[in-house]
């Protein structure tokens, strides 16, 4: 595979193995090249070439089923699947020592979780799942959009949502969403995506600061990984939690149906890598609500992050 003339810093990456991302490994990247996107100060990672995109870039509202069917999974659910995804999904990695991340809402200082990601990016569309999931135990999501990653990137039309118009509320935790980029590929654009949101300067020191070799275990070379979610400041993710390819030819509707069935296999790595991003989140709210933070699902992610 060719570089981008335009990037000198474009490197080819290795193609993760089959079974799962190795404990530690925080980024997913099969095939194409990471090129540096220096206005958002995100890692694109685009096939060479390749065919014309089918993704549309146009925003449709998630329909209220499936949006309840994300947001509001049963209790049981969580609680059947605990851990049970074992070494197949990552846990959040704790930070320490370092000043807290908080938002104000409503004149209240809140611990605030920012995620950074991209339409286009499949390991994205896989672990916005998972915060969806984890954080709708917390508060209430409006605005959620429906989208796909990338048709011409590897795991091709992952569907998933988008963050672009979505609305979180909760007396626990602040949430911030930055989509950087669209899903609509053009080969003759540099980035060969169109831009949606952008970093504050304050969200891209952080990004910056952290999404690195330094707090995350990964390789120098997949510095600002995508997606990236710094929870308070206090855990991070850099890359998605569990394979994308497990939703492969699933529909967006087939997949929220799904997560009240623990038996699913999407479920078990979604409610996984979710109780382990609940576990991390209870640190912040000081373990509330306690039926969330004390329940069996979330107990069992705290003792095999030792929290």
């Amino acid at each position: 595979m060719a570089k981008p003339a335009s990037d000198p810093k474009s490197t080819p990456k290795k193609a993760p193995t089959s079974g799962g991302r190795p404990a530690g490994l925080f980024t997913w990247i099969a095939v194409g090249v990471v090129v540096v996107v220096v206005a958002a100060l995100v890692l694109v990672k685009v096939l060479s070439g390749g065919p014309t995109s089918t993704n549309s870039g146009a925003w449709v509202a998630t329909d209220p089923t499936t949006a309840a069917e994300v947001t509001t999974v049963p209790a049981s659910v969580f609680n059947t699947v605990g851990v049970s995804a074992g070494a197949s999904v990552t846990a959040p990695i704790a930070l320490k020592g370092q000043p807290a991340l908080t938002a104000k809402v409503a004149g209240t200082s809140l611990p605030e979780v920012l995620y950074v990601g991209a339409e286009y990016c499949p390991f994205c569309a896989a672990e916005r799942w998972a915060t969806i999931v984890s954080l709708g135990r917390f508060g209430t999501w409006t605005g959620l959009g429906n989208t796909e990653s990338s048709s011409v990137d590897v795991y091709a039309n992952t569907p998933t949502f988008t963050f672009l118009k979505a609305t979180y509320t909760s007396k626990y935790l602040a949430f911030r969403g930055v989509e950087t980029l669209n899903n609509v590929y053009n080969a003759n654009n540099n980035p060969p995506y169109g831009k949606l949101m952008s970093l504050t300067p304050a969200e891209t020191a952080l990004f910056t600061k952290y999404d690195t070799s330094k707090y995350v275990n990964m390789s120098p070379s997949n510095n600002g990984a995508i997606p990236f979610i710094s929870m308070g400041n206090k855990f991070l993710i850099s890359g998605a939690s569990y394979n994308p390819g497990v939703l492969t030819g699933l529909t967006r509707t087939q997949i929220a149906q799904n997560l009240a069935a623990p038996s699913s296999p999407q479920t078990t790595l979604i409610i996984t890598a979710a109780n382990e991003q609940t576990a991390a989140l209870c640190q912040l709210t000081k373990q509330q609500p306690s039926s969330v933070c004390n329940s069996t699902g979330v107990l069992a992610a705290k003792k095999l992050m030792k929290l």
